[in-house]
């Protein structure tokens, strides 16, 4: 899709994503973000879930792309869902499944789009996940 095609949809329509919440022993796996949104911040991985892709697909996916780990996948926990004010002139709204895993072995491969990583007890305090079945 074309960067101006993509700009459009991000106006008129919101975005599926999908959010880690990679459990390790101590808490979760967290990146420092090196691009928007949460820019400079320790956040959970995850992005765009892909035309044809499952939920569980896709966060096997990101967990290889970003982090260079396989995951067990252990559930859907719920959603997180926000409005940016950046890409399209509208801004955009994206809404992410939060998946909990636990990856196997925590040989951390970073790409490009964080710049470090590391276990927290807890998820970020403006993660604001709605729970299924609450």
């Amino acid at each position: 899709m074309s960067s101006e095609k993509y700009s459009e949809t991000l106006g008129l329509m919101p975005i599926l994503c999908v959010d880690l919440a990679l459990r390790a022993p101590g808490g979760y796996i967290l990146v420092k973000r090196l691009r928007a949104p949460a820019k400079g911040r320790w956040w959970v991985p995850g992005g765009r879930v892909l035309r044809g892709e499952s939920v569980s697909e896709a966060a096997r996916r990101k967990a290889k792309e970003e982090l260079g780990l396989e995951i067990e996948i252990q559930g859907a926990l719920g959603f997180y869902e926000h409005f940016y004010k950046m890409g399209h002139k509208a801004g955009s709204h994206t809404v992410s499944v939060v998946v909990q895993a636990r990856p196997r072995g925590l040989g951390v491969r970073l790409d490009s789009q964080s710049s470090a990583w590391k276990i927290s007890p807890h998820l970020p305090d403006d993660f604001k996940m709605t729970r299924f079945g609450r």
